[in-house]
């Protein structure tokens, strides 16, 4: 009997301690985020990747799996249905929550579009005005690259239905419409229209640089990740901060990081530094001018009937005090 106490005794032991392991992995683990990209070449969404590869979101405790969509539209059904927790995407994509989707913005990540430009053809138009009338390639309806090319319109052209849009979705289906001639410009990222001003295969017509308030970028959360993991957002924040800090005082080893994601060369890569990171936030903060803006283009898209207040489309709970 005092031998069976015994192995019982040894038993009861080992499960306390096994469970008591269980119990410290689970402390230890790292919260897991599912991160979607709005598209998966931008350079806007860089500070992803760097803060995975440097370490600065596992820091904070977390575990980012990246995630990537062919347009906002689509990253956003993926949020409504649980596919991902958060989301980096454009400023207009924050119509969407007017439209009943479960998110909010946390971080107002970068401002003017400088990301984008217009782009035509080597041989094609010399200036705006030749577009008129003419059919302009854009990633989906109702988003940031067709706000911009009806906005151009509206700005040169006598008003938003100067130009037509035609949604062709990834960065290459508007490059090959551009080719064949289906289309006569698109709104593309600068690291494509570099890389086709390179080849001899594209000329950028215009940059958006004159449109100055205005949030390009926000990151969104879910509404079930906001009330069920308000430290793991407070972390992601943190995560997402350091790596732009790390970008604008490490250039080389961030364009070699963004050559690898964009697919580009260390020359385009490096052109597309120098002209971008100045649009990144450093604090994440929302900006009254500029939602401002956003919350009239929403109309200006057909999106919503009418404007909405800009404060019930983010929070700022998150960011750093």
């Amino acid at each position: 009997m005092g031998e069976l106490f015994g192995l019982r005794r040894v038993a009861m032991m080992a499960a306390l301690v096994a469970a008591g392991l269980v119990a410290t992995s689970a402390a230890n683990a790292d919260t897991k985020l599912r991160v979607g990209k709005a598209v998966p070449e931008a350079f806007s969404f860089i500070p992803l990747d760097v803060g995975i590869q440097k370490g600065f979101f596992k820091k904070q405790g977390l575990e980012i799996e990246s995630v990537a969509f062919q347009g906002d539209a689509k990253m956003q059904q993926a949020m409504a249905a649980d596919g991902v927790d958060l989301a980096l995407g454009s400023g207009p994509g924050l119509a969407f929550i007017m439209k009943g989707s479960p998110v909010k913005g946390i971080c107002a990540m970068a401002g003017p579009p400088l990301l984008l430009v217009l782009t035509v053809r080597a041989d094609g138009p010399k200036t705006i005005e030749e577009l008129k009338g003419k059919k302009i390639g854009v990633s989906t309806r109702g988003s940031l690259t067709d706000w911009l090319a009806k906005e151009t319109a509206r700005r040169h052209l006598g008003g938003p239905n100067g130009v037509e849009t035609v949604a062709l979705g990834a960065a290459k289906s508007q490059i090959a419409a551009l080719d064949r001639n289906d289309i006569q410009a698109t709104v593309t990222d600068i690291g494509t229209a570099l890389d086709l001003e390179k080849n001899g295969k594209g000329r950028i017509l215009l940059r958006f640089n004159e449109i100055k308030d205005f949030h390009i970028h926000t990151i969104f959360a879910t509404n079930k990740v906001i009330a069920a993991q308000p430290d793991a957002l407070r972390g992601f924040i943190k995560g997402w901060l350091e790596s732009i800090a790390f970008m604008r005082q490490n250039k080389a080893e961030t364009v070699k990081i963004a050559g690898g994601i964009m697919q580009k060369d260390e020359t385009i890569s490096s052109r597309v530094y120098d002209e971008l990171m100045p649009m990144f936030s450093d604090d994440c903060k929302f900006h009254d001018k500029a939602m401002a803006v956003l919350a009239k283009s929403f109309v200006e898209l057909g999106i919503l009937d009418k404007e909405p207040d800009p404060k019930a489309l983010f929070t700022e709970q998150f960011l750093p005090k």
